[in-house]
């Protein structure tokens, strides 16, 4: 028979798993009295039970706060008689802005210029450079730094539409930024001399194993805010932001080969 350990659940699964055990946890104090009258009393008790067992499972911190935010949220919902059509409509939104967050766990991170002006510190200047950005977003990363760096080619891949969609939106009048919609697990990103990411803690492993498996030596891996477990990062770059942004800067492939010098001939000529 198979062991699966509650904790390598899909956090999809373990969402379910903690909003279940939070209704039967405010269903048993419900009918053993230890609840005031009221139905606020039920939805406090759900809500904070769901986020601790959702802490018990290890779900993501934000998980968490969905959890405690949830049922309150619905309850008041409901009590303000909201029409049915908007709930959809807030799916719809939700669903195009995030898409395929509750899989893997990445939310919507955007970049701010400091963060742009510092990631254009790091290329390189002795011929164009090239800028990946893995899941890029609005393209709040890219079009400062294309305009810091216009002979960089910045390049961009995102999941979700609506982010994608504004993405190619405000970028339209810069020729040298190129973004995709797709999964950038699934291309390759051996030509880039920076591959830039703005992910969670979730997905940097797998970043990690595939920068090293196919970045070129000297191609640099730039994390913002979320360091690859067990890799000592090279440099981290203190941004001077609001949010006191922190960049995490590795070498998967090591450094490029230094030229080696010409050689004098045999007649002593150099």
């Amino acid at each position: 028979m198979l062991n699966v350990s509650p904790f390598a659940l899909p956090p999809a699964l373990k969402a379910l798993l903690s909003q279940l055990g939070g209704v039967a946890v405010a269903y048993a104090a419900g009918r053993a009295g230890l609840l005031p009258p009221g139905a606020w009393p039920v939805v406090t008790v759900q809500a904070v039970a769901a986020a601790g067992i959702a802490t018990l499972l290890r779900s993501a911190r934000w998980w968490r706060w969905i959890h405690l935010g949830f049922m309150p949220v619905v309850a008041g919902a409901l009590a303000l008689q909201i029409a049915p059509g908007w709930y959809l409509a807030a799916f719809v939104a939700f669903a195009l802005i995030y898409w395929s967050s509750f899989r893997t766990q990445v939310p919507l991170f955007l970049s701010n210029p400091r963060t742009a002006e510092a990631v254009a510190g790091l290329l390189r200047r002795d011929r164009p450079p090239s800028v990946l950005d893995l899941g890029s977003g609005t393209g709040s990363l890219l079009r400062p730094l294309a305009r810091l760096r216009p002979d960089c080619r910045c390049e961009g891949v995102e999941s979700a539409p609506a982010p994608y969609l504004l993405s190619r939106i405000l970028a339209r009048h810069q020729h040298n930024i190129a973004l995709a919609r797709g999964d950038f697990f699934k291309m390759p990103w051996g030509d880039y001399d920076l591959v830039y990411a703005f992910l969670s803690p979730v997905p940097m492993n797998a970043v990690w194993d595939k920068a090293r498996a196919e970045l070129r030596p000297g191609a640099l891996l730039v994390s913002n805010s979320f360091p690859v477990e067990g890799v000592d990062p090279e440099q981290v770059i203190e941004v001077p932001d609001s949010r006191h942004t922190r960049l995490y800067c590795y070498r998967p492939a090591g450094h490029e080969p230094t030229p080696k010098p010409l050689a004098s001939n045999a007649f002593g000529r150099r």
